[in-house]
């Protein structure tokens, strides 16, 4: 074998040494924030209403799998109607079939977004001091949290 092939090896085995999965960077016992992005943008009462929502969110998805839950039944009514979801969804060319399950699965996201941004449009009303819910608020509270970049072109930045 090749001197280089050998050195190969050698730094091959330096990164087998992690029998963790963890990546080199990461710590063994340093904890992934699944929460992160959840507050980002939000202080004080508002963060902790908004990671309780998720964590609430969660908690009842990972009940649906439970014998009995009422949480179920709730996965299958939804406020949006599923005939809409699936003409939305047929507007791609390339949608030949839709399953019965993933309209579902569309409305259920649907209503766990209008949630989120309503919850943070609510934030910045309230922290204005107004209790009505404008048109600004919604574009401000999409502005302090970069994972609603993707609504840039929608929403105007200047609706003041």
């Amino acid at each position: 074998m090749a001197e280089n092939e050998l050195e190969f090896l050698d730094n091959r085995e330096e990164v087998r040494d992690d029998t963790t999965g963890a990546l080199p960077e990461q710590e063994e016992d340093e904890e992934f924030d699944v929460f992160r992005n959840v507050g980002q943008g939000l202080v004080g009462h508002y963060r902790e209403i908004m990671i309780q929502y998720w964590q609430e969110l969660i908690n009842e998805i990972e009940s649906t799998n439970e014998p009995g839950s009422q949480h179920t039944e709730d996965f299958k009514s939804h406020s949006l109607p599923l005939a809409r979801i699936k003409k939305v969804m047929k507007t791609d060319e390339d949608v030949r079939m839709i399953s019965a399950e993933a309209p579902i699965l569309f409305a259920k996201a649907c209503e766990i977004f209008i949630t989120e941004l309503t919850m943070r449009a609510w934030c910045v009303s309230e922290e204005n001091k107004r209790r009505t819910l404008q048109k600004a608020d919604i574009a401000e509270a999409l502005q302090k949290s970069d994972m609603f970049d993707f609504l840039i072109d929608i929403v105007p930045r200047n609706l003041q």
